[in-house]
């Protein structure tokens, strides 16, 4: 059974959630996600359950370690958490959806005491080869509140059995341990080589809630990788230097 906590979330693209807690409550948060915190509340890092548990978190993107931020004074303790990149903080009651969620890799940034963060393997190996981001996935387990992070918009869909839905895998953030999860194969020589989509899909098919982001960071790293290999290319040749760089940030897009 997790703690009973309440929050607040704050901020529009770069959100943080404040934790309010009662004495003797507590927060479990990936390592190095704290923002701030008040008087009263002390911090416990461990491995979160022994050495296995630690390695289960990394291979699922998160650190060895986990932090339990406990309030041991009076009164109301706050701690807050901040989100590592543009997006969006989902609160999720576990007590809501069957004390189970799947989310993807890295997605996981606190939740109350008691909730568990496990490794969630897909059921097949299709789903297992191609899958993407989708491939090792984080499961969440307790009861009480979970917050989870995911990049730019984020949509929630509720899908009705047997309604299908086909996704980017990058896209796809958190669903229902009862909504289905495949990968399909896109097809078309055409779409394989110049769709620019991936060769496969995340294919979803209800009963359940399903959470969707409309930018993966791993798109927003390759965004900036690609700006950045343009503008050493361009000062290599000089590009840049033209008119006191005015002209390498028009090619560039900067102006």
């Amino acid at each position: 059974m997790g703690d009973v906590i309440d929050y607040k979330i704050h901020g529009d693209d770069m959100q943080l959630v404040e934790i309010e807690l009662d004495p003797g409550e507590g927060v479990r948060a990936e390592a190095g996600a704290m923002m701030y915190m008040g008087p009263g509340i002390e911090m416990q890092t461990s491995t979160g359950g022994g050495m296995f548990k630690g390695f289960k978190r990394m291979i699922t993107g998160e650190s060895f370690f986990i932090t339990t931020f406990l309030h041991n004074g009076g009164g109301k303790g706050h701690v807050a958490f901040a989100a590592p990149y543009p997006g969006k903080i989902i609160p999720l009651d576990l007590d809501k959806v069957g004390g189970t969620f799947l989310c993807q890799k890295d997605a996981f940034l606190c939740a109350a005491r008691g909730i568990e963060i496990e490794v969630a393997f897909t059921k097949r190996i299709g789903a297992g080869l191609f899958g993407g981001e989708g491939f090792i996935l984080q499961r969440l387990e307790g009861r009480g509140l979970a917050f989870i992070h995911a990049g730019g918009t984020i949509i929630k869909r509720d899908l009705a059995r047997g309604e299908h839905l086909r996704v980017d895998t990058g896209c796809l953030v958190a669903f229902s341990p009862s909504v289905s999860y495949d990968i399909q194969f896109i097809g078309g020589f055409k779409n394989a080589l110049f769709g620019g989509e991936g060769l496969f899909l995340a294919q979803l098919t209800g009963p359940g809630p399903v959470y969707l982001q409309s930018l993966p960071f791993s798109r927003l790293v390759d965004r900036i990788f690609a700006a950045a290999r343009f503008q050493q290319r361009g000062e290599r040749t000089g590009i840049a230097g033209l008119g006191g760089g005015l002209l390498g940030g028009l090619i560039s897009g900067d102006r």
